[in-house]
């Protein structure tokens, strides 16, 4: 037994090695009991907001993480521990390669012209565009004149975790252009929502993956509205959200009774289990493009979504 300090609980025992191991594959098991190995303390995700920053003046292009992985002690960078979201910035004429460990990558234009190559597909996205690409280094982004700044967010600290890699065929890219998407906006516009409904959103969804409502296993994707003066009801869920503000003036959110005021082209990190609501006392409809690893706990059954006070 692996303790020099008395034993009156469960939860005192330390971890507990072999006793009698024979050869390295029984030397390599470790023991905890049922004291001392549930309800680990984790560090909980902070309630952050990144800033795009300013975009490259240097003609090099680059990628700014919105990292937490110091205040959540993971080894890589994450902003939530499924998720990592980033800005893009794109120098004129120079194709950038979209390398990543992770199944898909989910991309917003905030400005700036383009074109994209992915596996023998190419189109031209422009701003408002949204993109889903293979998170394989099959597909490369090249910005037109006067560079580009794109926002991305994707599953690779859920592959960090496991040291794993995707299974399978790569996921098949998808371009929702801004007109599309306008489009689609204006067919839900002014439809009432009812009691059980947490405000408008346009839910984008894949080929691939549309029994599931999502445009990745693990991920998804709506473009939330709020009406003037509107507010989205106080709500929580299992699934930690990463939210681009798009679009609002005098707008603001509340996570766990800490006002957040919104600043256009800003990331907010939802903590998961987090009370939140939205805000909207301008005179503009406010857009706000949110993704969540939902697809993991609708999967698992555990998105626990439900309205709170607050």
């Amino acid at each position: 037994m692996e303790t020099d300090t008395p034993v009156t609980t469960l939860g005192d025992l330390p971890m507990q090695r072999p006793q009698l191991a024979v050869g390295e594959t029984q030397r390599r098991a470790r023991f905890f009991n049922s004291g001392n190995a549930f309800n680990l303390k984790l560090p909980e995700v902070p309630a952050q907001v990144f800033g795009p920053g300013k975009a490259a003046q240097d003609g090099v292009s680059r990628e700014i993480h919105c990292d937490q992985a110091d205040a959540m002690e993971m080894p890589g960078p994450a902003t939530t521990p499924l998720m990592l979201a980033r800005y893009l910035y794109l120098a004129e004429g120079e194709p950038w390669r979209l390398a990543c460990l992770a199944t898909g990558v989910v991309l917003y234009v905030i400005e700036g012209e383009g074109a994209c190559d992915c596996g023998g597909e190419d189109w031209g996205w422009g701003p408002g565009d949204i993109m889903l690409l293979p998170g394989d280094a099959k597909a490369s982004l090249c910005a037109s004149a006067g560079g580009a700044v794109l926002w991305a967010v994707s599953n690779e600290p859920q592959f960090a975790f496991e040291h794993a890699r995707p299974a399978g065929p790569p996921i098949a890219a998808v371009h929702y252009p801004a007109a599309e998407i306008e489009t689609q906006l204006a067919l839900i516009d002014g439809i009432p929502a009812d009691e059980q409904t947490s405000g408008a959103a346009l839910i984008f969804a894949s080929e691939a993956h549309a029994e599931r409502r999502n445009l990745l296993p693990s991920l998804t994707l709506s473009l939330n509205t709020l009406s003037p003066g509107g507010r989205q009801r106080a709500h929580r869920h299992n699934s930690a959200a990463i939210t681009l503000i798009l679009q609002g003036e005098n707008c603001h959110s509340l996570i766990d009774g800490i006002r957040h005021d919104w600043r256009l082209g800003t990331t907010m990190v939802t903590p998961p289990g987090a009370l939140h609501s939205h805000h909207n006392d301008g005179g503009r409809k406010a857009l706000f493009l949110i993704v969540q690893d939902g697809g993991l706990h609708y999967h698992a059954r555990s998105m626990g979504f439900r309205f709170g006070e607050g």
